[in-house]
C-alpha cells in the first residue's frame, strides 16, 4: 500500500510507508487531542450520572482519559517491526510515565478524583511521547 494511500489527502497524524508516526508533534497532538476527547467523555458521563443520583459529580476515574492516548501508542508501538528497540523504548516510556503520572496525581491528592486522576493521565499522556518517540528512533538507528 501507498503512503498517499495509507494517509489520503495529507492525513494527520503524518506517517511513514510502514504506518509510523514521522514527528514528535503528530504524536503529542494526536494524543493530547485524544486525552481531552476522554476526559469530555468522562465529563459527560459523570454529569449523566450524578443527575441520575448513581453518584457524586466529579468521582469518576480521571485515569480513564489514558484509553484514546494508550492505543495510539499500542498501534505506533505495532507499526514498529519486532526487535527490541521498541520493547526497550516502550518500557523505559512506560515506565517514566506511570511514574510521572502518579507523582502528578499524588500531588494533586485532594482535588476530586476526575480531575486528578486527569492530571496524571496528561502527565502519563505527555512522558510517554516524549520518551517513546526519540527513544524508539534513537534504538532502531544504533540496533539496525
Amino acid at each position: 500500500m501507498s503512503e498517499s494511500s495509507r494517509q489520503g489527502q495529507g492525513g494527520f497524524p503524518r506517517r511513514d510507508a510502514d504506518g509510523r508516526i514521522v514527528a514528535l508533534g503528530d504524536l503529542l497532538g494526536i494524543s493530547l487531542a485524544g486525552l481531552v476527547i476522554g476526559l469530555l467523555a468522562l465529563l459527560l458521563f459523570d454529569w449523566g450520572f450524578a443527575t441520575v443520583g448513581a453518584g457524586d459529580f466529579g468521582r469518576a476515574n480521571g485515569w480513564l482519559a489514558i484509553i484514546l492516548p494508550a492505543w495510539l501508542y499500542w498501534e505506533d508501538f505495532r507499526a514498529w517491526e519486532f526487535g527490541a528497540a521498541r520493547v526497550v523504548a516502550a518500557l523505559a516510556a512506560a515506565g517514566l510515565a506511570v511514574v510521572a503520572g502518579l507523582v502528578v496525581a499524588g500531588l494533586a491528592d485532594g482535588l476530586p478524583p476526575l480531575l486528578g486522576g486527569g492530571l496524571g493521565a496528561a502527565a502519563f499522556t505527555v512522558v510517554y511521547a516524549v520518551v517513546w518517540f526519540p527513544g524508539v528512533h534513537w534504538l532502531a538507528r544504533r540496533t539496525g
